[in-house]
């Protein structure tokens, strides 16, 4: 009895002993040694669900084809794609042992299912800020009261992605410019005055950014005889283990 219990424990340290490298950070090839014949890699799943998610929203923002209302046309889409997915390969992340994935997807998810509730009527989120004179609940989306409340949770979520910026350096280019290009986007959202033409530009570049990661992630999970350059720079910055490593031979 207490040789299996020892036995599934040794089991479960070895899984949450798999750890996301820089070379893998590089491959976006997160699932390692026995895992890869029982999970699949849940990256690409994560940046799918933000692709499909602020991309329309981009495009919404800048306004092409007349588009408009911040968009609340894809709230089903925010839910799903930015909240769902990003949440289930959140967790998959987690149990492969991949933090710094693992922390980006659930923190992108949660603001998603947010957003898309903040939308929705029914959740009393702006139309408590509604005029008492007013014949349409939606114009407390216009309100001050609930602009400058709401840019609270925009202001928080740019110095999350600054956080992130900064882990990304040790990661390559790609990320360096989906997370500077969100911290813009939040940082655009956040003012008073919503500049929605110019972060929804920003935000289009962030998703071409992360349109290309996503490409390089499925031909190095099919094993494609060529794969496209994301750019290596983890180089620039050696983790402690390479120092450590280092310090040792001298």
């Amino acid at each position: 009895m207490h040789i299996n219990g020892g036995a599934k424990l040794k089991s479960l340290k070895s899984a949450s002993s798999v750890s996301l490298s820089h070379e893998d950070f590089e491959r976006q090839n997160t699932v390692k040694c026995g895992l890869q014949r029982t999970f699949g890699n849940p990256t690409p799943v994560g940046l799918l669900g933000i692709l499909l998610s602020a991309t329309p929203l981009s495009c919404d923002l800048i306004g092409w084809r007349g588009a408009g209302g911040n968009g609340n046309a894809s709230i089903g889409a925010y839910i799903f794609f930015g909240g769902l997915l990003l949440i289930i390969s959140g967790l998959l992340e987690f149990v492969l042992g991949n933090t710094f994935p693992f922390v980006v997807f659930l923190s992108f998810g949660a603001f998603w299912l947010s957003y898309a509730i903040t939308l929705q009527p029914s959740y009393n989120a702006y139309t408590a800020y509604a005029p008492d004179n007013s014949t349409s609940s939606s114009a407390g989306l216009a309100s001050k009261g609930f602009n400058a409340s709401f840019a609270f949770l925009l202001l928080f979520m740019a110095v999350l992605c600054l956080v992130f910026l900064i882990c990304s350096l040790r990661t390559n280019i790609v990320y360096v410019v989906v997370f500077t290009t969100q911290v813009a986007v939040f940082g655009l959202l956040t003012g008073m005055h919503f500049q929605l033409a110019s972060a929804g530009v920003v935000m289009l570049v962030s998703t071409m950014a992360i349109w290309w990661i996503f490409f390089a992630t499925m031909l190095e999970a099919l094993d494609f005889p060529f794969q496209i350059p994301v750019g290596d720079i983890s180089w620039m910055i050696k983790g402690a283990s390479s120092l450590l490593e280092d310090n040792s031979l001298a």
